[in-house]
């Protein structure tokens, strides 16, 4: 696994009133053990023009321990076990998730290297990155949709209340400080819109992924950050953690006492993510098709569905087409939103 730098800096600016609309992955306690129960099944081959005998790589454009894990082990144990092929955990982060993205782009389309893309990375990062080296709708073949999440502002615990954190930011404008996994990455879009709704300022502190951006707020050293529901919500249960609103029009069942953005004086602040799987372009068909086939059922599996459940993950297997639009849908919407919150690719 290796670390590199973004592919340059980029402008910070407030962001003036903005509905931001996507985002991504969050950090696990610790790696699956093994397989996951309740998956296995009588193994088989894969379709015809599958190579033999290679370990085919599922690229995760994020650091080890994510949300993204959690549907990357799901996927690896049902297809290892349904096309009799070996599936391995490629962890490539870094560049707000586009190295480990660029990477699968440039790869043989021979069905050996697949992607459990983001929308950050496939419906924001071309606003973010002049050089970005693909293009979300060209570079990749489609397969599916994976899942959704949710997401909640998090922070240190000395922080009692958003009120209190909002307040301690108007009175020393760009001192308190906020993480995120990347410039332009949803998180980084929703708190530009949030502190550009409320007319205060904070310094951002991007990192490679959410895992250590959320490490660095455990640690008191980041104030807060827009995290996914998975990785955030043990250090909220056990207090190492504070939970300041949901970006959610409704409060979710798993935190009922956490309020919305919208109760917290912030109407329209509703925000939410999606991942898929994706291989390079000209991908066979065949294989394109019996993946896509493959993902609703590993994903309806009982034991999948109840690891999606506890970390705050919405099943969303709605295959190729649904996820060609989305890309299409969310670069138009992503466009316009990065040209309000000012950050031009460099």
């Amino acid at each position: 696994m290796r670390r590199r730098l973004s592919p340059g800096p980029l402008r910070r600016r407030a962001l003036p009133g903005l509905a931001a609309a996507l985002a991504l992955p969050g950090m696990l306690p610790g790696a699956l053990p093994g397989a996951l129960p309740g998956l296995a099944r009588a193994q088989g081959r894969g379709p015809e023009g599958w190579p033999q005998g290679r370990p085919v790589s599922l690229v995760i454009p994020f650091p080890p321990g994510g949300a993204t894990d959690i549907v990357a082990r799901i996927l690896q144990d049902d297809f290892t076990e349904r096309f009799g092929a070996s599936f391995v955990l490629d962890h490539k982060p870094g560049a707000s998730t586009t190295l480990g993205t660029r990477a699968v782009a440039r790869a043989k389309p021979d069905g050996m290297v697949l992607l459990l893309g983001s929308n950050s990375a496939l419906s924001q990062a071309p606003y973010a990155f002049r050089n970005l080296g693909y293009d979300p709708q060209t570079d990749f073949t489609p397969i599916s949709l994976l899942y959704a999440s949710a997401y909640l502002l998090v922070a240190h615990p000395r922080w009692g209340s958003f009120e209190a954190m909002m307040a301690a930011a108007r009175q020393k404008p760009g001192t308190l400080t906020y993480g995120s996994w990347g410039v332009g990455s949803t998180a980084h879009l929703l708190m530009l819109d949030m502190l550009g709704r409320s007319g205060v300022e904070m310094l951002h502190v991007p990192f490679a992924g959410p895992a250590p951006a959320l490490t660095e707020i455990l640690a008191g050293r980041v104030d807060m950050m827009f995290s996914t529901f998975g990785p955030a919500r043990a250090h909220v249960q056990e207090g190492r953690l504070r939970a300041l609103g949901t970006p959610h029009e409704q409060r979710l069942a798993a935190m009922p006492a956490v309020s919305t953005m919208g109760e917290l004086g912030l109407p329209g602040l509703v925000v939410s993510a999606w991942w898929c799987l994706a291989g390079p372009a000209g991908l066979p068909a065949p294989l394109a098709t019996a993946l896509g086939q493959a993902v609703p059922e590993a994903l309806a599996r009982p034991a999948a569905q109840r690891l999606m459940e506890e970390f705050g993950l919405l099943p969303l297997p709605l295959g190729a087409a649904a996820l060609r639009e989305r890309i299409r849908h969310d670069l138009a919407l992503n466009g316009e939103l990065m040209r309000k919150a000012g950050i031009t690719p460099e």
